[in-house]
């Protein structure tokens, strides 16, 4: 069941192409029926349906057939968070819902109408997800699909400053404004203003439509893009009317460089009058085809729409929504070989990332909720009698009790690793169980988990005013955190290593022992670089702004780097230098130096080498750990541990 035609179509495309059985694809199993099927028969054993089809079906069916409670034994609902926000383009199924909550509510109705078994699959759960379909069982988050290979990262943003997105629009007393009626399509002027008046970002092309901050800025992202490359981009506008200037104003910039007209498309609900035909062929295009490569959007393509060769977003309108903007964020997360993907990039010309970083639609109505755990903790250091400790600490418990139902998966993960491996709950329930003494002692011990509790997670119908104020460029640059230049985010990174030598475990072991590093030790090492700001792709692009030096090292080689002075190079680099000393201090065969070649190509995309990397992939088909040891005459577990050793044989200084 999902909520919109065109990714129930993506999920029949995807039954027509996999591959289950003996060469057969789903479709070739069962008998399955489409959207576009309104009635489901007994040969029918999977159904494709959307949740305004089965609302039809269910609460508002005419006819003498209606479904029975009985007709299906498993729903899996895809895109389970929807109902957060009325999608402006769901087209002539909106006139079923008055508003979102009404929405919801037919939401809910149809999911529950069902005796079956209901496995619910979203990537941002909001409230109502959980109060539909129960907390999460299962959860994995972006930074462990990331690390874990499953998705690719993105790199620092492009943080994209004019004169106007950082100083507004400002009309003084006794200017004309031209005025836009968006319903009659008048132009008018109004009269002479009394007051200043002023827009700033956030309303640009939604209450003041800004052709110049437009052109400027795209200008300036246009020079990062190649529209006949392999990449594919996607703009995000504020409405259609944006789109349409934006898709104009790129094809004025790429005509003079021949670039063919079909490169730049807009792909919103209303193509061909809002033909879901017509929007289905535009979305297959896009993903199918080379051309469009740059394509505009509202909502239709901020979820579920799966383009791996998307390599680049652009943010030309603010979104308040935590959901909605990581959905958006997912657009570019895919895998994608064909075209050798590494990470993608975010143009934020609007200041997206600042606007969103108290946002967290999981946040519960509490009591109290102007006691922050900083007055509480502030209060508890203060306080010395048992009675009264005894107290706070009851508070405090309560508190992370309350809002462990506010934690992303991404902060959940972060508290187990920084608590030494125990969750909310569990760190509640031992405070709660210590003598006051204890109690304060334990907390104060851990008093970096209640940050992350803190923050919960990482991160028109009136008339439109239309500007004609001068905009220029004033700043591109890159998101690294706290620092505003590259040498400012390495300048951390080495004071962080620094720092925090001994008292990171992860990181003496990088230092002393690197070939003894395991994926857990790994996993934990970039979860507290990562809860710094600090991540693989980042510290390579700032290296390769200030050195001009196009490395692509890992987070082990920076890391030792920083701390003993080692050279940096590529991991590829790192990892021929380790394979040719291999075979020099080796009388290897011709079958095991090509199964040492195919170990090579495996190892630079691994940070960790152990029997893991020999038990999937390619060489989990080739017979895995047990067949690869047989070539190497039993001997590969003492090869891996070679290998290890000259990796790290990187000229540091002995730690």
């Amino acid at each position: 069941m999902v909520d919109r035609t065109t990714l129930g179509e993506q999920v029949g495309d995807v039954f027509k192409e996999v591959k289950i059985e003996e060469l057969m694809t789903l479709d070739e199993i069962y008998n399955i029926k489409n959207p576009d099927d309104k009635e489901i028969d007994r040969e029918t054993k999977i159904h494709i349906a959307t949740v305004q089809g089965m609302v039809r079906r269910v609460l508002y069916n005419e006819s003498e057939t209606v479904p029975a409670v009985s007709d299906y034994d498993l729903i899996v609902i895809d895109e389970a968070h929807r109902g957060y926000i009325l999608d402006k383009e769901i087209g002539d199924d909106e006139q079923l819902y008055r508003n979102q909550s009404d929405y919801v509510s037919k939401y809910r109705a149809v999911a529950e109408y069902f005796d079956a078994v209901k496995i619910a699959l979203t990537a941002t759960p909001a409230l109502h997800t959980v109060q539909i379909f129960g907390k999460p069982v299962y959860e994995y988050s972006y930074r462990d699909a990331v690390g874990e290979g499953f998705l690719v990262d993105h790199d620092a943003p492009h943080i994209i400053e004019t004169k106007l997105n950082t100083e507004g629009i400002v009309y003084k007393p006794g200017e004309i404004v031209v005025m836009y009626d968006p319903f009659t399509g008048e132009i008018t002027n109004s009269d002479e203003l009394e007051d200043e008046i002023g827009f700033d970002v956030e309303h640009f092309n939604r209450q003041v439509i800004t052709e110049n901050f437009n052109r400027t800025t795209l200008a300036e992202i246009a020079d990062n893009l190649n529209p006949e490359g392999d990449g594919k981009t996607l703009i995000f506008a504020v409405d259609d009317n944006h789109a349409d200037l934006i898709v104009k104003i790129l094809k004025e910039i790429y005509e003079p460089m021949g670039i063919s007209n079909d490169a730049v498309m807009k792909i919103t609900g209303s193509i061909g009058g809002g033909n879901q035909k017509k929007v289905q062929e535009a979305i297959n295009r896009f993903k199918n085809e080379k051309f469009p490569n740059i394509v505009v959007t509202v909502d239709l393509l901020t979820t579920g729409i799966d383009v791996p060769e998307i390599t680049s977003l652009v943010f030309m309108r603010r979104v308040k929504s935590r959901i909605l903007f990581e959905q958006m964020l997912g657009r570019a997360t895919r895998l994608c070989s064909a075209i050798s993907k590494t990470h993608f990039e975010i143009y934020d010309a609007v200041g997206v990332y600042e606007s969103l970083a108290p946002v967290n639609t999981m946040k519960p109505v509490v009591q109290n909720a102007a006691a922050t755990f900083e007055d509480l903790l502030s209060g508890l250091d203060a306080t010395e009698t048992d009675g009264q400790i005894k107290n706070l600490i009851d508070m405090i418990a309560a508190k992370v009790q309350r809002r462990k139902r506010n934690l992303s998966p991404p902060a959940f993960e972060h508290f187990i690793d920084v608590s030494g491996g125990i969750n909310p709950e569990q760190f509640a329930e031992k405070i709660s169980g210590m003598n006051p003494a204890e109690a304060k002692n334990f907390i104060f011990e851990n008093a970096g988990l209640f940050e992350i509790l803190a923050q919960g997670g990482v991160y028109g119908s009136r008339a439109v005013v239309i500007s004609i104020h001068e905009d220029e460029p004033v700043r591109h640059s890159r998101g690294y955190g706290n620092g505003r230049t590259p040498q400012d985010y390495l300048d951390e990174f080495n004071a962080f290593i620094t720092d925090n030598m001994n008292t990171i475990a992860a990181l003496n072991v990088v230092c002393t022992r690197p070939q003894e590093l395991t994926r857990e030790t790994l996993k934990s090492l970039k979860l507290e670089l990562d809860r710094n700001r600090f991540t693989e792709q980042q510290l390579n692009t700032a290296w390769r702004e200030l050195k001009n030096e196009d490395i692509a090292a890992d987070i082990i080689s920076y890391i030792r780097r920083c701390a003993l002075g080692a050279e940096l190079v590529s991991r590829e680099e790192r990892v021929k230098r380790a394979a040719d000393k291999l075979r020099k201090n080796h009388n290897f065969n011709k079958m095991q130096l090509e199964w040492l070649s195919r170990i090579e190509k495996a190892v630079v995309a691994e940070t960790v080498i152990d029997r893991e990397i020999f038990d999937a992939g390619a060489f989990k088909s080739q017979g895995g750990f047990a067949r690869t040891d047989k070539i190497f005459a039993g001997k590969l577990d003492d090869y891996i541990r070679e290998l290890n050793e000259y990796l790290y044989e990187d000229g540091g200084a002995t730690a």
